[in-house]
């Protein structure tokens, strides 16, 4: 038995690995050739011609958001933790319903290409450019950065590579489809590298259930407390349940309501029903990785203790030790597929979104009148530029003692002030443009200022946990929007008097589609099957 953190991968294996590489480029340039004829359009470049339809959109949201990190992490804190870290995944899809009810008719009414565009549709200009900045800085240093490091670190343990090989590499492969072809590029690659996941992330799965005797012999290998999802402060100090359902709503409504790099591809639904109906299939798909992505970790805890796997050298080694124990010839091969599909996805949705908030909100004010071949042009270059930057901060996240827990710190600080003027702004007619500009400068300085305090913990001796840390800031934003829109109250416009729901429930009106794929009927199929899933493993 192998209990090192190499996987032993056979010609099979790499011949597999091989042709998915080709193919995934293959198919990125494949689809930009298809459409070249309309290479003209920015709105082809950046939003795929306003042309994608639900299936695409929930598929490549999911990649987008699963990196290599996930898959080796979740593992890893499934060994440590049990299914605890399991809610990052689960507590997604009730955002994402909040995504599909509240924030995806706005987006596609208002027609808007970009998240700062709709901000200005909302309160003002200068609430654009701070969230275009923001964006910007936030998809470099947190989804570029984080995947390309943490995917390095994981395929130099896994296969040897050298980090700055691993970087430079995926780097090229994933700027090649991603710079040619834009969004439809990245969002059909996605959809291939969504299934690549599923299928390689499963085999492990499988195998390892078979490994441990199934089901029952798990439970009976592991503590009851492991299998339970929601834990107390005493169990689980890092991730006590009230963080979970305090914490996570700020970041979630932030990452998957706000954020550019992940909203971009509801940006190009082709219709409303298109962009609601997406969201709540990526929802369905989330209920998936707590069994795919931290189950196999707690089997290979279980598998230890029955005396069937080596411990493992570190608990980073879980996964590796999985596959080579478990896995036969070919399907290895699959596997490290699998972990490339998790890292190309990320970094090449980043990599899109960055050019189009460039591009449409940063650019276009300098040159209003750019013609469209120049915007294209403007996109790839800065996709070129924010890829080398990423590679510059990228040795640095080494400061984070866990990986996934690092990158879950740093969304932590960042959202607050963007969570805060997103959802009052939809909520509330009275939240006023000053208040959303002197919210997003605030919370952007506080949050700044914990980061920090948390970077030099050993010396500040900062010890709040970062779930907690924004909700409290979340709680001041919200204070300081409240309460300058009451003192410089909003002059809304014919425009943004429509970005508002009068009334929630509004969100709900409208004429029903065929059966399930009628978006209130889908949102509450998932949501009494997540809250089934909670009272089930609470």
């Amino acid at each position: 038995m192998n209990s090192g953190g190499r996987l032993s991968l056979s010609g099979l294996d790499l011949v597999t690995l091989l042709v998915y590489l080709v193919g995934i480029v293959g198919l990125g340039l494949w689809s930009w050739a298809k459409r070249k004829r309309k290479e003209g359009s920015s709105a082809e470049y950046f939003l795929a011609g306003r042309s994608l339809r639900w299936p695409v959109i929930g598929l490549a949201l999911f990649s987008t958001n699963i990196s290599t990190v996930h898959l080796v992490s979740l593992a890893q804190e499934g060994y440590v933790n049990g299914l605890a870290y399991g809610n990052f995944e689960w507590m997604a899809a009730f955002l994402l319903i909040v995504l599909a009810l509240f924030f995806a008719p706005f987006y596609i009414r208002a027609r808007v290409a970009t998240l700062p565009d709709f901000l200005e549709k909302r309160y003002s200009r200068a609430a654009r450019d701070w969230l275009a900045v923001l964006s910007i800085v936030s998809a470099v240093f947190i989804h570029i950065g984080f995947s390309l490091y943490t995917g390095a670190v994981v395929l130099k343990g896994l296969f040897g590579i050298d980090i700055n090989t691993s970087i430079l590499v995926t780097a090229l492969l994933t700027g090649l489809y991603t710079v040619v072809g834009g969004l439809l590029a990245v969002v059909v690659t996605e959809s291939v590298q969504t299934v690549v996941l599923i299928l390689g992330s499963a085999c492990v799965l499988g195998f390892g259930l078979a490994k441990i005797g199934g089901w029952g012999a798990l439970i009976a290998s592991v503590e009851p407390v492991k299998m339970t999802i929601l834990r107390s402060a005493a169990e689980t100090p890092s991730l006590p349940w009230y963080s979970v359902f305090l914490g996570y709503p700020v970041i979630g409504l932030w990452y998957w309501c706000a954020d550019q790099t992940i909203v971009q591809r509801v940006l190009g639904a082709r219709d409303e029903r298109n962009a609601r109906l997406g969201p709540l299939f990526t929802g369905f798909i989330k209920i998936l990785p707590v069994f795919l992505f931290v189950l196999p970790g707690l089997i290979a805890y279980g598998l230890v203790g029955q005396g069937k796997l080596p411990a493992p050298q570190s608990s980073a080694d879980v996964y590796s030790l999985l596959v080579n124990n478990l896995l036969p010839a070919g399907l290895k091969g699959v596997v490290a597929a699998a972990l490339l599909a998790a890292l190309m996805s990320t970094v090449s949705g980043a990599l899109n979104s960055i050019a189009t908030l460039f591009t449409i909100d940063i650019y276009k004010r300098w040159r209003p009148k750019a013609p469209e071949k120049r915007l294209t042009l403007v996109g790839r270059l800065v996709t070129l530029v924010a890829m080398a930057v990423a590679i510059l901060w990228s040795p640095l996240i080494g400061h984070f003692g866990s990986l996934f827990q690092g990158i879950t710190a740093v969304i932590c600080y960042v959202a607050p002030p963007i969570t805060t003027v997103f959802i009052w702004g939809v909520l509330w007619r009275k939240a006023s443009a000053a208040a959303a500009r002197v919210t997003l400068m605030t919370g952007s300085g506080l949050g700044l200022a914990v980061f920090f305090l948390d970077w030099f913990k050993d010396r500040t001796g900062w010890n709040v946990p970062s779930m907690m840390a924004t909700f409290y800031l979340f709680l001041v934003c919200s204070a300081v929007l409240v309460g300058v829109s009451l003192l410089r109250p909003h002059v809304h416009t014919e425009e943004s008097e429509k970005l508002v729901w009068a009334r929630p429930v509004d969100a709900l009106k409208g004429a029903w589609g065929p059966g399930l794929l009628d978006y209130r009927l889908a949102a509450v199929v998932l949501f009494l099957i997540m809250i089934a899933l909670y009272i089930l493993f609470a």
